[in-house]
């Protein structure tokens, strides 16, 4: 189980994070680019689920780096990844904090930063630079 605090906590061990607000949620940038964002359910979000229980909150989106990655990351099956409608085409996934483990949280936080990040400081970010 994860909250935002862990969150907080994994996206400020990665190099040039700021934190901001966009659409009135919490953002985290790299070099002005947003990779991680608290993400409630619109009215719209709420309604496409109909009769199902929405996941409960608190919900994060992370990008990925393309739809090849959103997709290899939902088929791993990690608890508490999943997409919307709205998300379709998007290369972004939605994460359930509440049933997120922290590995699996952890891993997705730095790949979307990586997939954010200007290729030279993903580099060197890698060469432990």
């Amino acid at each position: 189980m994860a909250a935002f605090e862990d969150v907080e906590r994994m996206v400020s061990a990665l190099p040039e994070v700021t934190e901001g607000e966009r659409h009135g949620n919490r953002t985290w940038f790299v070099r002005g680019k947003a990779f991680a964002w608290e993400r409630p359910f619109s009215k719209a979000d709420l309604k496409r689920f109909g009769d199902t229980p929405p996941p409960a909150g608190p919900i994060l989106a992370l990008c990925t780096a393309d739809l090849v990655d959103k997709d290899a990351l939902l088929a791993t099956g990690a608890n508490g990844f999943f997409t919307i409608p709205h998300f379709e085409g998007y290369a972004a996934v939605l994460v359930q904090l509440r049933t997120a483990t922290k590995k699996p949280l952890r891993e997705a936080i730095e790949d979307a930063w990586l997939a954010s990040a200007p290729d030279a400081l993903a580099r060197a970010f890698l060469d432990g630079t």
